[in-house]
Formats: structure tokens, C-alpha cells, sequence
């Protein structure tokens, strides 16, 4: 699998990430890094803690990590859940939350699935 294979079986924008990082080396680098951010757990735990201003900066810093790497179908959902959160809308965001846990599952079970093929050891980052 490459890289690009991986982008398109999570359902993500190579297209538009290869135009901001300068080689593959660095997508793959930075998209395998992902892994290890735990804005998504952090996000997690505030909801169920019922933590705005917390759940708000995860969910904030998720969505920027997704811009960034071209995470299109993660970064809809981390938008959509940033902004009930700075509304403060605790109970929208708590529902729009399932869509943001698919497509991280999505996309760790893709990287995970690129770093098997590449011999990086596989990280466990979902709850």
C-alpha cells in the first residue's frame, strides 16, 4: 500500500496535501505521526466529562491536525463539532461526536494498515 492508496481507502485529499508538504517522505512521516496525537482521546474525555472549554481546544486542535494533512472526511466532522462547541452547545456536540469517532477510526485503521506495509509498528490509539 502506499500512501496515496492509504489517503484514498480513509477517504482523505492527497491531491491537496502532496501541494502543501514538499515529498512523499513527509506525508507519510507526518500522516503516521498522527497516531501518536491524542487531541481525539482528549475530546473523548471532556465530553464524557462534560467539559466545553476542554472538549472546544481537543476538537479545535483535531480539526487543524486534519487541514493540514489533508484529513478532509475527519476535518468536516472536527469542524462541525468545534464550532457547536464554541457555541457551547454541549448536547449538539455530544451527538455530532459518533460522526467525528467514525472517520478517526476510519483513519487510524488505514494508517495502522499503511504502517503494517511499511514495517512501523502499529499503534493503538481508539478507546
Amino acid at each position: 500500500m502506499t500512501i496515496e492508496e492509504c489517503y484514498i481507502k480513509m477517504g482523505a485529499n492527497y491531491q491537496d496535501v502532496i501541494k502543501r508538504l514538499p515529498s512523499v517522505s513527509m506525508i507519510e512521516k507526518f500522516a503516521l505521526k498522527f497516531r501518536e496525537d491524542t487531541s481525539f482521546q482528549e475530546l473523548e474525555k471532556a465530553l464524557n466529562d462534560k467539559q466545553v472549554e476542554i472538549a472546544f481546544r481537543a476538537a479545535h486542535t483535531l480539526k487543524g491536525v486534519c487541514m493540514n494533512l489533508g484529513f478532509d472526511h475527519l476535518y468536516k466532522p472536527s469542524f462541525e463539532i468545534t464550532e457547536s462547541l464554541r457555541a457551547g452547545n454541549l448536547e449538539l456536540a455530544l451527538q455530532q461526536f459518533d460522526a467525528v469517532k467514525e472517520q478517526y477510526t476510519k483513519t487510524i485503521d488505514a494508517l495502522n494498515e499503511f504502517a503494517a506495509c511499511k514495517m512501523v509498528p502499529i499503534r493503538r490509539t481508539t478507546t
